[in-house]
């Protein structure tokens, strides 16, 4: 098969033949119709965790079910099925008998413990993937896996009550969706953005007050809720200037310099919450939204071929909003 290889540790990606994989015990092989390119995969490529090169990236996979391993009952050849990020939990600790993979610190992930979905096929324990509605396409279907379930997570974390406010910083790649999330949740939603050129979409996305900073959210009333899907912790930090007493702050981004904390959020009692994706409930909700049209991904696509070019454009952040790959 086909396939992205990333040869090293910053090198260059490269498409080239790659393994086909077989399904083993309680597994699946997926032929993949699309697959999202995550800003993470940058992160990765860059050496983030200590993975083993060379290796097929990409952890917003989404296809057809083309073969079963032996145990699979769950699922059977021509399912519709994506993967999340962390597939398998190892069983046996705290957090996986709580129910909670996502906790374990020995879990498999997607593009991680198995390789990834920037291929034409893929390999996935059967338990891990989610049956996609009929009503979605392929290329809306995939950036959910990871941006989609990720911010609606974040959300659903921050259990905002009705007449609550929510705020969102950094309008890209899961900000966009997360502003139509909680949009479609029925929340009153402002955008904390410098990005004037975005300002019209931003309000075709659902914000119903745009500002630039976390004093301008504070003088339209503040926010109740911050859902932080910039990758800039600054950025962060200022719109928290904005937040309401009780208010809590939902890190989704991953930010490079330290996250200021400071006594005035200390004395309007504001929360920091940490997120990424926290469960499959929120998985089945968060596609559930984008098949029922209450959430479009804003994407550009890229054949397998292209996938070069298209990294290129995440890493330099060029791309408004998910970059998502199909195959050739």
């Amino acid at each position: 098969m086909k396939a992205a290889v990333v040869p090293s540790v910053n090198g260059k990606w490269e498409v080239k033949e790659w393994q086909t994989p077989k399904a083993g015990l309680n597994q699946v092989v997926i032929k993949i119709q699309a697959s999202g390119l995550c800003y993470t995969d940058v992160h990765l490529t860059h050496g983030l965790f200590p993975l083993e090169f060379p290796r097929v990236l990409g952890h917003e996979p989404v296809g057809d079910v083309v073969e079963v391993g032996a145990g699979v009952t769950s699922r059977k050849v021509g399912d519709r099925v994506g993967v999340g990020w962390v597939q398998k939990g190892c069983g046996r600790c705290e957090w996986c008998l709580r129910g909670k993979k996502e906790l374990c610190q020995n879990a498999i992930s997607t593009g991680i413990g198995l390789q990834g979905s920037h291929a034409e096929y893929m390999l996935a324990y059967a338990d891990a993937t989610m049956l996609i509605p009929d009503a979605l396409s392929y290329e809306q279907a995939a950036p959910i896996f990871c941006a989609g379930y990720t911010v609606w997570s974040g959300l659903r974390i921050a259990e905002p009550k009705p007449h609550e406010r929510v705020a969102v910083v950094g309008i890209g790649g899961l900000g966009h969706l997360a502003l139509q999330y909680a949009k479609a949740a029925g929340f009153e939603t402002i955008a904390v953005t410098k990005s004037k050129d975005k300002e019209k979409m931003i309000r075709e996305l659902g914000a119903d007050e745009v500002v630039e900073d976390g004093a301008a959210l504070l003088k339209a009333g503040g926010a109740d809720v911050l859902l932080a899907t910039s990758n800039s912790w600054a950025a962060t930090g200022d719109a928290a200037k904005g937040m309401r007493p009780e208010g809590r702050i939902v890190l989704m981004g991953v930010g490079h310099e330290p996250l200021n904390y400071n006594p005035e959020l200390m004395f309007k009692r504001v929360r920091l919450i940490g997120s990424s994706q926290n469960g499959p409930e929120y998985l089945y909700e968060a596609l559930d939204f984008v098949a029922k049209k209450k959430v479009k991904v804003v994407a550009e696509t890229y054949k397998l071929d292209d996938i070069g070019k298209a990294y290129d454009r995440v890493a330099e952040g060029k791309v408004r909003f998910r970059a998502v790959i199909t195959m050739n």
